[in-house]
């Protein structure tokens, strides 16, 4: 369903009563109802999923996950003492879930069954295209949670984290467009990877995700290419050396992307290697989000450059 710039929304940006930062910890009230109205539309209501067999396996999919990865047998115990459809479950526990994360749990599942059930079945529920349904929904789950000051977006499969809309437009959609194709399936997922832990607050393994898509982004250039390497021992270091002499980057740029190259060898190998890389001590080292943050949307943003720059090479 399209989204509407009703009265109080203008209303309230000329007041300057809209969010300008994203946060991450609290999912409210109204957008938790947005949600569920958007996967209504999307997967069916609850009189849909008592007389559609269809609906009812779909929501009996992720509540039955869910139950299963939280080691219980009902999302609500009140289901042990009133009878609750696999929809009423569904949606009552994305209202009342208290832990954000259980609630994106239920959010990402549901999208993700949108993305792939309902957008295969091309007469899903009513009749409607669905991969237009599909569509539909996540782009405006997407608006929605933007509307909303949340900062996740579902992309490629997966709800990510986002800092900064403009780096998360210029930078990370694109650098998971190009990769997501066959050539590109393991940086693909590491990258993907990368943003998980991220989201979930696990920053040195992101910064080791990030690397590990950065150098295997490389690697599948040299193999497109027939570029000699040593997958055993070949770093980051020397995989720009080789990107180089075989002229990825043309001869007569060596100097103008003097500073790139500077950037390829020391931020982002170096920022992984000094803080997650390597052990850290008798004190462990805190990685903090802004310097992951910033270290993603940089490896995220030469993963563009080099996928591209590969594509247009003669």
């Amino acid at each position: 369903m399209a989204v509407f710039d009703i009265f109080s929304k203008r209303q309230k940006r000329l007041r300057g009563e809209v969010p300008d930062v994203y946060q991450y910890d609290e999912i409210s009230g109204k957008l938790r109802t947005q949600v569920i109205h958007i996967i209504n539309d999307a997967i069916g209501t609850e009189a849909e999923c008592q007389r559609s067999s269809e609906v009812h396996e779909a929501y009996d999919t992720v509540v039955g996950i869910l139950r299963r990865e939280y080691g219980i047998f009902s999302l609500d115990a009140r289901s042990f003492t009133k009878t609750y459809s696999m929809h009423a479950e569904f949606v009552d526990f994305i209202s009342r879930a208290h832990e954000t994360e259980e609630c994106l749990d239920a959010i990402e599942l549901a999208l993700k069954l949108i993305d792939t059930i309902v957008r295969d079945n091309f007469y899903y529920r009513n009749g409607r295209g669905g991969e237009t349904v599909a569509d539909d929904a996540i782009e405006e789950m997407n608006r929605r949670f933007k509307e909303d000051g949340l900062g996740y977006e579902f992309v490629d499969g997966e709800l990510i984290r986002i800092d900064s809309q403009l780096l998360h437009a210029e930078a990370v959609k694109p650098a998971l467009l190009l990769l997501n194709t066959e050539d590109y399936k393991g940086p693909h997922e590491e990258f993907l990877s990368a943003y998980e832990h991220y989201r979930l607050g696990n920053n040195k393994e992101a910064l080791t995700d990030g690397l590990k898509a950065f150098e295997s982004t490389m690697k599948a250039i040299c193999d497109k290419r027939r570029w000699a390497y040593d997958p055993t021992k070949d770093t980051a270091k020397k995989l720009i050396d080789i990107l180089f002499d075989n002229g990825l980057i043309p001869q007569f740029w060596q100097t103008q992307f003097a500073s790139l190259r500077s950037l390829l060898e020391s931020s982002v190998p170096t920022g992984r290697n000094k803080l997650s890389g390597h052990g850290q001590g008798a004190t462990p080292q805190t990685v903090p989000d802004h310097l992951t943050a910033y270290m993603l949307h940089m490896t995220a943003s030469t993963l563009v450059f080099l996928t591209t720059a590969e594509k247009e090479f003669p």
